[in-house]
């Protein structure tokens, strides 16, 4: 898939782990998890707003385009 997640370098840079993460945006982890590996189809801008005011970063952050 052509966009990439890039959550795991993020949660390192910002030494959280996954389950703080979920528990901070209002996700189950198994959500978090599917979401991390890529396989997500579709994430929700409120889940995403959530993600970067937790992370303290932008949309561009977490998602990369590879062509």
């Amino acid at each position: 898939m052509p966009i990439q997640i890039q959550l795991d370098q993020l949660l390192a840079e910002k030494d959280m782990k996954g389950k703080e993460l979920a528990e901070a945006v209002g996700i189950t982890e198994a959500n978090l998890s599917i979401l991390r590996s890529g396989k997500a189809k579709a994430v929700r801008f409120s889940t995403l707003e959530a993600i970067c005011e937790t992370l303290d970063c932008q949309p561009g952050d977490i998602l990369t385009y590879k062509s």
